[in-house]
């Protein structure tokens, strides 16, 4: 048991972390919330809420195509990478094959491979590789196919914890009733694996919709700029005097996430400890 004395140190480094995180995000939102008439230092509430740079920059920065394209980008990749990663990570989490530990290393060196190495060779493959006669450059694609593939890595290892730590005795039992490979993930393990797979489905869609460096690189089309990327071009332009208006487009851009983990915080933090128990 703990002593009071721990839960109160306990507590209060929760608070000093929360408010240093919570500080920064207020300080936007408070400010993007204020007149760009006036004088704002800090973290000051302002005395009378305008919402006005909230529509101006949703209308200027050109949002409504920006969230388009984050949705699309981001739905695919998270959809596609979460049945493969758990297809993946049942199959390293149950199974013994020839060459399992090397996939895995593989999947392993895919996380801790830094990505920005390859988005030059990225932005010329997809300029001179056309599958079926597609143009992959500057489209949907050229987002969607490089950030599956690191997403599956991350997924995949993710997966396989949580399937290694499930009970090898239901797994035998499911087997012993007759069930396929196939039966033992979708009716046995599936269902006990849906917070570990909302969770990783969330990290995904986060680290999809604030992905720059490959929006940057790849797609010139205005129509098909991401969400971030328009913040970018935003913040950059003549509106980087109006401070209200770049911090009322940063609230827009930063929404979905907040609003995505709002609704799954619940399934978040548990799926955080189910693949926990052993890598």
């Amino acid at each position: 048991m703990t002593s009071r004395a721990e839960r109160g140190i306990t507590y209060a480094m929760i608070l000093i972390f929360s408010a240093a995180a919570l500080y920064p995000m207020l300080s936007i939102l408070f400010l993007a919330l204020h007149q760009n008439t006036d004088l704002v230092t800090g973290f000051v509430w302002p005395d009378k809420l305008d919402f006005t740079s909230f529509k101006t920059a949703w209308t200027e920065g050109g949002f409504a195509n920006g969230y388009k394209s984050s949705a699309i980008v981001a739905v695919s990749v998270t959809a596609a990478a979460a049945a493969c990663s758990v297809l993946a990570g049942y199959a390293l989490g149950t199974m013994q094959f020839t060459g399992d530990k090397l996939v895995f290393g593989l999947m392993v060196l895919g996380i801790v491979f830094p990505y920005e190495a390859t988005v030059i060779p990225l932005y010329y493959g997809f300029l001179s590789i056309h599958p079926f006669g597609i143009h992959l450059s500057d489209t949907y694609w050229a987002l969607i196919l490089p950030q599956i593939g690191t997403s599956v890595s991350f997924g995949a290892v993710w997966m396989r914890a949580f399937f290694r730590a499930a009970p090898r005795s239901l797994i035998e039992s499911a087997r012993i009733d007759g069930a396929s490979t196939f039966g033992v993930l979708f009716r046995v393990l599936l269902p006990q694996a849906r917070p570990a797979i909302l969770t990783m489905c969330v990290l995904i869609f986060l680290w999809t919709w604030n992905e720059f460096l490959l929006a940057l690189v790849l797609i010139q089309n205005p129509v098909k700029q991401t969400a971030p990327l328009g913040l970018s071009y935003f913040a950059s332009s003549a509106h980087v005097t109006d401070r209200t208006e770049v911090a009322a487009a940063s609230i827009l851009v930063a929404a979905p996430i907040l609003v995505v983990y709002v609704l799954l915080q619940r399934h978040f933090l548990r799926g955080i400890s189910a693949g926990a128990v052993k890598a």
